[in-house]
């Protein structure tokens, strides 16, 4: 029995992962849950589920749920608490769901305490990658990535001579936009954006999606998960979404991982690795595949793309900047304070005003955030 603690259980991820879960329940316990602020949720999972530990991150709605519970539940707040909760020692594995830089602090926490991660969230490794994959190095904690992309690389490089890899192929829905006009995209709607046609998801990453800054992340997020240069990444427009990516090999072999579009399936092999467990979920049916396509990315169209791979090749604080930048112009998009097309504008603003630090420390990375938040904030309004 592994006992598990999934940070961001009131979303997809985290809905996901208490499946998974759910189906094993002879394998897997679920002693901690968080969220940012949806208490009604995870109301209705604690008495499912009955964990040991919670924490809610707006400290007024944690003082909500504490007056709410009449269970004996401990209860975290804040952003300390979210800290707390990855320091405890009961836990066997951390389960990171928390979507943007909110996993940063409580990331670095549960690498200290010397527990296995199943990482779903990839801001946290854009901002601080080479910090993160150090400090997991010497603690000896492996961070298995959840991402159906970054699984299906993991997947497909385990047991091979890493000195063999010659391409990384990360593949790419395209995301809701993918066929629409430039000139459409100046009036596309909110709802027309979160309309994801694969997957289903919570807003900040729909919306990166559709601006292809999501894979832009990934593209940073895979240099510092499998060790590689910026230049033995290529991103791959695959609008099936059923090869969740390929690696090629110096002999011109090339491995994918393809499975049903189902987020259930890398959760559940991160939770288990490296034993594979028997699954119920949806399979793939060869005889019924039509076709399989692929196609470039269009940077000119999504030009999030390309101010990601900007930063993928500077790195630096440059990666945190891009990050916190975009976090700042999606949250106002969602507010309808913004238009789509200047996502990338208020990003692109931001970067070229930054003053890169090429080999920061943590405290760099917390100020670069910083800057570029306030930075985002003063272009917009």
């Amino acid at each position: 029995m592994k006992n598990i603690a999934i940070f961001g259980s009131t979303g997809s991820i985290g809905k996901n992962t208490l499946s998974v879960a759910r189906k094993l329940s002879n394998r897997f316990k679920v002693v901690g849950l968080s969220t940012n602020s949806d208490i009604k949720t995870l109301s209705t999972q604690i008495r499912e589920f009955r964990p040991l530990f919670v924490c809610v991150r707006d400290k007024e709605a944690a003082l909500k749920l504490k007056r709410a519970l009449s269970s004996r539940v401990k209860i975290f707040a804040g952003e300390e608490g979210l800290v707390e909760l990855a320091e405890e020692k009961r836990i066997s594995q951390f389960v990171f769901a928390i979507s943007g830089s909110a996993a940063l602090e409580p990331l670095l926490s549960a690498i200290k305490s010397n527990k296995d991660i199943a990482l779903a969230n990839k801001e946290a490794l854009v901002m601080a990658g080479p910090l993160i994959m150090r400090m997991a190095a010497k603690a000896r904690v492996r961070i298995i990535p959840v991402d159906s992309e970054q699984s299906a690389i993991w997947q497909c490089l385990e047991g091979q001579e890493k000195q063999k890899l010659r391409t990384i192929y990360l593949t790419a829905s395209g995301g809701p936009l993918l066929n629409k006009s430039k000139t459409a995209l100046r009036r596309i709607s909110i709802s027309s954006v979160l309309k994801h046609p694969r997957w289903k998801m919570g807003k900040k990453i729909t919306v990166d999606s559709a601006t292809l800054m999501n894979k832009g992340l990934e593209f940073i997020e895979a240099m510092f998960l499998f060790n590689v240069g910026w230049d033995k990444i290529k991103i791959l427009v695959h609008p099936e979404a059923l090869i969740h990516s390929m690696v090629e090999f110096v002999d011109g072999v090339v491995l994918a991982q393809l499975s049903a579009t189902d987020m259930r399936i890398p959760i559940q092999y991160a939770l288990s690795y490296p034993e594979r467990l028997n699954s119920s979920l949806s399979r793939l049916d060869f005889y019924r595949l039509k076709s399989l396509n692929f196609r470039r990315p269009d940077t000119l169209k999504f030009p999030c793309l390309g101010l990601a791979y900007q930063a993928a090749k500077e790195l630096g604080t440059l990666p945190a900047v891009m990050n916190a930048a975009n976090e700042i112009a999606v949250e106002e998009f969602l507010k309808e304070r913004l238009s789509f097309i200047m996502i990338p504008e208020v990003v692109a603003r931001v970067m070229r005003k930054h003053r890169n630090i090429s080999s920061p420390g943590l405290n760099d990375i917390r100020e670069a955030d910083s800057w570029a938040r306030r930075e985002a904030h003063r272009f917009i309004n």
